[in-house]
């Protein structure tokens, strides 16, 4: 289907003339006499292009493009000017028209015109089905787990994040900082600007000052035209800065202004740039520790530590292990065309007693990697990394030698005898590969 269109006008020969046209092109036609009728049909039909008249019984065209891009700003319109009239048309554009159409004297041009448009409303339902699936990801109740650790840091989450509260979020690495800054994003008035995240740690601290704030044109070597910084990007939502005690002192000092006054300067630029950006950041370092060794501004600290959360490491929150397992599993099970149904009580023993050093992200990768390599629809301790399976309860038909010479052979069949890639899964050095392989007789 070609989609839907609307065609406001309150002359029936015009309007049918032009349903008929467009609808041998495959679109679905609406038709509405006046802007009262045209609201109803937006409401209850999926419309993607309005064609409406100027002038109307009981309104104005000109004036319904607003109205249009004010409550389904996905749709876009095209308005019918009557004759020599193009001052209507110039308005219309600036409301937020797509395009304007002379009656009788453009009728060339209505169809590649429907056609563009619709092409840009297509385009902008599937943004906004992107950023609604987005937002579905990054709720609270999408964020697993029901043990008390966590479910204490969710309700201070749901709590702070309609406000436009400073959070800092401390937590091991692989614990879900950057999760919970989504969700605080997505459950407060800010939801509709953009949300934007910084690890510190990843960007030279060179350019990071460039990369925050922005620069103009000539203020270093390099620097051939002007630049907007992630706080300009993220202008009216939320910057998430993480691994924020990685953060160069001196550059401090320019994100307590932002704190404090809500203001910047780019680089090379003596104007201040107001912005309106909420402020949320995460480290896994003791930032005490840092301020006590000059690393980290005290005063930068409580400005951030308004409202802190302690995100539960894996370790401490073990009770969650088999419902995260799980969720994983099911997640890569339609990835990989594979009908996995569970796990074995000796995988979960092996989970259990891991020491989840890189906690949910950890968990994750170890699930998928045995996705990977079982060749049944329950995984077992034999797709697990050999560290895993030492201290499992296992038959005596299956001591560790024989796990281990099982494991390389399910990971060998798996990439189809490839050595350098079998030695990256298994963790080892292609020499001692081929050492297991020799000795084992693979």
């Amino acid at each position: 289907m070609n989609g839907h269109i609307l065609i406001i006008d309150d002359e029936d020969q015009l309007r049918k003339l032009l349903s008929r046209l467009l609808s041998l092109e495959g679109y679905t036609m609406h038709e509405a006499a006046n802007v009262r009728s045209a609201l109803k049909i937006l409401e209850k039909e999926d419309i993607s292009v309005v064609l409406s008249d100027v002038k109307l019984p009981d309104g104005n065209g000109v004036e319904l493009v607003q109205t249009v891009r004010s409550r389904f700003p996905q749709v876009e319109t095209i308005v019918l000017t009557a004759y020599g009239n193009i001052a209507d048309g110039v308005q219309a554009i600036k409301n937020g028209a797509f395009d304007y159409i002379t009656k009788g004297d453009d009728n060339n041009r209505i169809l590649p015109l429907v056609s563009k448009a619709m092409d840009k409303a297509r385009l902008q339902f599937r943004i906004r089905d992107l950023e609604k699936k987005i937002a579905g990801k990054y709720n609270f109740d999408n964020i697993l787990g029901n043990s008390p650790e966590i479910n204490t840091a969710k309700e201070l989450a749901r709590k702070v994040a309609p406000t436009d509260m400073t959070v800092l979020l401390l937590g091991e690495t692989g614990s879900g900082k950057e999760v919970f800054a989504h969700a605080i994003h997505e459950g407060s008035n800010r939801r509709q600007q953009p949300f934007v995240a910084v690890n510190c740690s990843a960007i030279g601290k060179d350019i990071l000052e460039s990369e925050l704030f922005g620069h103009v044109a000539g203020a270093f070597t390099g620097a051939v035209k002007d630049k907007k910084g992630f706080f300009e990007e993220a202008r009216g939502g939320t910057i998430f800065l993480d691994e924020i005690g990685e953060m160069p002192v001196e550059l401090q000092a320019k994100l307590l202004r932002v704190l404090e006054a809500q203001e910047f300067y780019k680089v090379g630029e003596a104007k201040p740039v107001k912005t309106d950006v909420r402020v949320i950041a995460a480290t896994n370092r003791h930032l005490e520790q840092e301020i006590a060794a000059g690393h980290f501004r005290e005063d930068l600290f409580y400005r951030l530590s308004v409202f802190q959360i302690s995100l539960p490491s894996l370790n401490e929150r073990r009770k969650d292990i088999p419902l995260l397992a799980t969720w994983f599993i099911q997640q890569f099970s339609p990835k990989l065309n594979k009908r996995l149904t569970g796990m074995s009580p000796a995988f979960m023993q092996a989970l259990q007693q891991h020491s989840w050093k890189g906690n949910i992200r950890e968990l994750r990768n170890v699930i998928e990697r045995a996705a990977i390599l079982t060749d049944t629809d329950t995984l077992d301790v034999a797709s697990l990394p050999f560290d895993f399976q030492q201290g499992v309860d296992t038959p005596s038909s299956m001591r560790l030698a024989e796990m281990e010479r099982s494991h390389i052979i399910r990971v060998l069949a798996h990439v189809k005898g490839n050595k350098t890639k079998a030695a990256e899964l298994l963790d080892i050095g292609l020499t001692t590969l081929y050492n297991k392989i020799r000795e084992y007789n693979i």
